[in-house]
């Protein structure tokens, strides 16, 4: 990061000190110290970084912003509210950028999202991105910090599971370019009805100035209600009325996917790297913003083809010649039912879809966990395998509709069973919410296949 002066920080966090110098590291960890270091002492639910801050002074940290009294130490500068204070440091230290700064947000895809947006944009300017799912009131700071002198665009990722999450981290980045990639039913636990979704993920505005341009799926229903003049709103989409940025032509295989993108008088073929008609719409959001910034939709189209995916989100492994999908990074309804249609698209002999809970889903877990079931059946796939409590009404659901369907309390034997199962020509998809951790399973079978894969 740029070097910041203490005076400076204090002014960002409305308080004052009678310190000099500079720090070239923020960190909230007290295991990450030097002579250079800003310390700042969250308070979490389970944790109070104030008990470690004589830990922190010994260690010889520049300054410590704490808002319990913990000494008198003239390094220690006082606030009423040390998260708050995080994200007005992080917001001052934003302000240091001139550069384009497109903040992103969407019930299902924001990090696949993010990537290609970042593959688009790094086309023509050197990026920066969120790393992982840093994407809360912690993670997006941390990601602003990581801000160095060389960046002239930045892709930052908004994740939030309450309302008013996203204003605060809206207000924080301070878009010029804002994304949302879609309404689905994530956290509807929290915010109880889809609209109260929407409702949170149009914060994103709360920190654009007026004018900016907002980029949005018209093809989605909750976003297609979306008008405000104050802002310039973009919709891409396949089959809506209006749209900015359409897709005409899509043929998908096990590569990926290739669509005619239209915009304007503009006409270009895109090649996507993933499997998956979310991924096409994914891709017309990055596409979006590169024409935003300046870019030919040729240009947009060649970043589109870079995308690599992250983690374990949709990466596809061939073993003997069965096709594993391996999505286990996170799940909700909607995310379910667009890596069924990989499953479906991927499909060459039989498809077996191997499911875990999805969580955080409240009131509606049971309706959604069922629907889910019925979706794989009717995209033919002939196999459902659950695991866990709430995953049991999954294949239970499948069942009822005469594939065959089981819910299994133990990994291994999901393993063993796909193990002496398979054959040549068939396709295997993994997903889960991420506490359920469905990777367990897949490592398990390729240790019984010999294959040493890359989470193994």
């Amino acid at each position: 990061m740029k070097k910041l002066s203490l005076k400076d920080v204090a002014q960002f966090c409305s308080s004052t000190t009678n310190l000099s110098g500079e720090i070239s590291k923020i960190s909230i960890d007290s295991r990450e110290i030097d002579e250079n270091t800003l310390f700042v002492a969250l308070i979490g639910e389970r944790f109070d970084a104030h008990d470690f801050v004589d830990d922190v002074l010994k260690k010889g940290a520049k300054a410590v912003i704490c808002s319990k009294n913990v000494g008198n130490d003239e390094r220690i500068i006082y606030v009423e509210d040390t998260g708050k204070a995080l994200l007005q440091i992080a917001h001052g230290y934003r302000k240091m950028f001139n550069i384009p700064f497109i903040g992103l947000t969407g019930s299902v895809g924001k990090t696949t999202s993010k990537g290609m947006i970042y593959s688009v944009v790094k086309k023509g300017f050197d990026t920066h991105k969120t790393a992982g799912n840093l994407n809360n009131e912690i993670g997006v700071p941390k990601t602003l910090f990581a801000l160095e002198e060389h960046h002239q665009a930045a892709v930052i990722e908004m994740g939030m599971n309450h309302f008013d999450e996203i204003s605060r981290l809206s207000l924080t980045v301070e878009p010029s370019i804002a994304v949302i990639t879609n309404v689905g039913t994530a956290h509807i636990e929290n915010l109880g009805s889809r609209e109260g979704i929407l409702k949170a993920k149009l914060e994103i505005l709360d920190g654009m100035k007026k004018g900016s341009t907002l980029i949005i799926n018209g093809d989605n229903d909750m976003l297609a209600t979306v008008e405000n003049a104050d802002y310039n709103i973009l919709r891409f989409g396949i089959d809506s009325n209006n749209l900015y940025m359409r897709a005409e032509k899509i043929k998908s295989d096990e590569k990926g996917s290739t669509f005619i993108a239209l915009c304007g008088d503009e006409k270009a073929e895109v090649f996507v790297p993933a499997v998956g008609i979310h991924n096409v719409y994914n891709a017309l959001c990055a596409m979006c913003v590169g024409k935003e910034l300046g870019f030919t939709l040729e240009k947009a189209a060649q970043g589109v083809a870079d995308f690599e995916p992250e983690g374990m989100r949709q990466k596809i492994t061939e073993i003997n010649g069965i096709t594993f999908i391996e999505d286990c990074y996170n799940a909700n309804p909607d995310s379910m039912k667009a890596s069924l249609e990989a499953l479906k698209t991927l499909k060459k002999k039989r498809s077996f879809a191997v499911l875990g809970d999805m969580l955080e889903l409240g009131d509606f877990s049971e309706e959604a966990h069922r629907a889910v079931g019925e979706f794989a059946v009717s995209t033919g796939c002939e196999y459902v395998l659950t695991y866990g409590e709430n995953a049991k009404l999954t294949s239970d659901e499948a069942k009822s509709k005469g594939i065959f369907a089981e819910n299994y309390d133990n990994k291994e034997k999901i393993a063993e069973f796909l193990y002496e199962n398979l054959s040549v020509g068939d396709v295997v998809l993994f997903k889960g919410s991420r506490g359920m951790k469905m990777e367990d399973i897949f490592n398990s079978l390729y240790k019984k296949m010999g294959y040493k894969g890359d989470n193994t």
